[in-house]
């Protein structure tokens, strides 16, 4: 495929028109966007031209440091143990074609210890294979419709954490969520997938820390900066890449990060800050995602705080109804997966993750990799529904809302065979 680049001007990118006046219910019309001018990623803060590749990674560094400050929160290094335990294995599935196993990721620091389980699928091709890596929302034995998966018990732990006995896993949902994670298509494919449990790495919930692997290190005292709980998710999935490293079936300079809603900001944070992962997907991620904040259409930055306040560094809210003031925005975090491709997706129906908001980040991020003689984004204009563009950054907006679902992994199936 030839490359081509899409040459923007970026001492600021002007979107949208006038701002009315600030509404209780949520914005939907692009009447409603207000003006906003986008900060340059190829630009220092203090001033000066991003030309260069080594350039560039300057200004890396300098953006990655201002999302930890303003938006995610500072992760701490991992200088702890890792221990593998094989909880069950059957290199007979489906029908010999290929494995599942069960491991369970012990980490160790300073006398506490957290585990999180993972459930693999790979081809018994006799040759490493790439990869799929996500969390999943429901627990590892949705991914199964047989019981060698066991039901997670994170639920029940992370509900007793909060006084309550509801929203346990149970038998009920076995199996339910295969279709958001087909499993027999990205083998067949050639593919392999790993998944495990998000409440496993970090409940969701505001906890102060005590739980999950922010248990890990409790001289971390919560401050403006600390890491919130996307960054807890992340820096789980750099932990299972630690691992995934030491596999003989896999390819791990080929591993693709992925994520859904809350866990696609997940996966783009991890992508940004761990450059071992090779393709970042981000799936209908929305605010605090893909989405440029500064459209403020459907849910805006003071929605998601005052929703969700564990999520973010606590520095993220002074930008409730201040979008403006962001010293960066998401494009900028898209640009910090250059030279490695990046996909986004999009319901046409999800207004409220701002379905054009995500496909403009894609746009504004595009001059950062045709710095590195890339093709960005191969179009300007928002394709239409079902029709993916992809270049070294891959867009889609498909048919209906909110999920995963099989259409979303058939593009990235192919799109990780093109940078494959």
């Amino acid at each position: 495929m030839k490359n081509f680049l899409i040459l923007l001007v970026l001492g600021t990118l002007s979107f949208g028109s006038p701002s009315p006046a600030q509404q209780v219910e949520p914005n939907y019309e692009e009447s409603g966007v207000p003006d906003y001018s986008l900060p340059d990623p190829l630009r220092f803060e203090a001033g000066g031209q991003v030309n260069h590749v080594e350039d560039w990674l300057e200004r890396r560094k300098e953006l990655v440091t201002l999302f930890e400050k303003h938006v995610y929160g500072k992760s701490p290094d991992w200088d702890g143990e890792l221990h593998a335990e094989t909880l069950f294995e059957n290199p007979n599935f489906l029908a010999g074609k290929a494995s599942r196993k069960g491991v369970r990721l012990h980490l160790k620091r300073n006398g506490r210890e957290v585990f999180f389980d993972l459930l693999l699928f790979y081809p018994n091709t006799g040759q490493p294979v790439p990869a799929f890596l996500g969390l999943n929302f429901y627990g590892n034995h949705t991914l199964a419709s047989d019981a060698q998966v066991p039901v997670t018990e994170a639920w029940i732990r992370n509900n007793e954490a909060m006084g309550s006995s509801g929203n346990r896993a149970s038998e009920a949902g076995r199996g339910k969520r295969i279709p958001n994670w087909p499993y027999e298509a990205i083998i067949s494919r050639g593919y392999g997938l790993v998944s495990l449990y998000y409440g496993e790495v970090d409940p969701d919930f505001d906890d102060g820390f005590r739980n999950g692997v922010h248990a890990l290190y409790p001289e971390e005292r919560r401050n403006e900066a600390s890491w919130g709980s996307i960054a807890g998710w992340a820096w789980g999935l750099s932990r299972v890449m630690d691992f995934l490293e030491s596999e003989s079936w896999i390819q791990p300079e080929k591993v693709a990060v992925l994520g859904h809603s809350r866990l696609g900001k997940a996966a783009l944070w991890a992508g940004a800050v761990d450059t071992r992962f090779a393709l970042v997907i981000s799936n209908n991620s929305g605010c605090g995602g893909a989405a440029l904040s500064r459209r403020k259409y459907g849910e805006t930055v003071a929605r998601i705080n005052r929703s969700f306040p564990h999520w973010f560094a606590a520095n993220f809210n002074q930008y409730n109804e201040n979008e403006a003031a962001l010293p960066i925005d998401q494009h900028q975090l898209l640009a910090l997966m250059a030279p490695r491709p990046v996909y986004v997706a999009s319901g046409v129906e999800d207004r409220w993750a701002d379905p054009r908001g995500e496909f403009l980040s894609c746009v504004a991020a595009s001059p950062v990799y045709a710095l590195f003689g890339l093709q960005g984004m191969p179009v300007t204009a928002q394709p239409p529904v079902d029709e993916p563009e992809m270049g070294h950054i891959g867009y889609h907006v498909r048919s209906g809302g909110h999920g995963l679902l099989p259409y979303d992994w058939e593009q990235y199936l192919d799109f990780a065979d093109m940078h494959f």
